[in-house]
């Protein structure tokens, strides 16, 4: 995931004309991170026309909750896209390893097996500034950036279901 100001080579262009049903799902521990991407995020995706009431916005204790909250989610049916929000601060055991790679392997194994796309916003950083940079700061605003991947990809997705 990356910004038009980043690494996109193209600029955002996702035409989908509000058409969209959202599932965000935030991860509780470092609530002072995943909550102001999560508000970015549907900021952004209100700026796209996404109405407030397509939006759902669910709470789980932490990253590794985040595959079986977007699985469950998933298998309602009723959305197009799922955004997963979590934050993981290195510290000083494998603790960070085993949730990093716990968090990837599920959310990889949901976009491998799965009809709609799981948005990857889960910030893996060294330490507390590293995310801080990452919500709004030098590093970008990875929660408008989880928008703007979600609109594309649902956008691919319709595009594929059409050929």
């Amino acid at each position: 995931m990356a910004s038009n100001q980043h690494n996109l080579p193209n600029p955002f262009n996702a035409d989908i004309d509000g058409d969209i049903r959202v599932a965000i799902i935030a991860a509780e521990w470092n609530g002072h991170i995943t909550g102001p991407l999560t508000d970015s995020c549907v900021r952004t995706l209100a700026a796209h026309g996404v109405d407030d009431d397509m939006i759902d916005v669910f709470h789980v204790p932490g990253a590794v909750e985040l595959t079986y909250a977007a699985s469950s989610v998933i298998e309602t049916g009723a959305f197009d896209v799922v955004i997963v929000f979590g934050c993981v601060i290195r510290g000083g055991t494998p603790h960070f390893d085993y949730v990093c790679q716990s968090v990837t392997q599920g959310i990889t194994h949901l976009n491998a097996e799965c009809d709609i796309p799981v948005i990857f916003g889960v910030l893996t950083v060294d330490n507390e500034q590293g995310a801080l940079d990452r919500i709004g700061g030098k590093h970008g605003d990875k929660g408008a950036e989880a928008a703007e991947a979600a609109l594309k990809m649902v956008q691919f997705t319709r595009e594929v279901k059409d050929i």
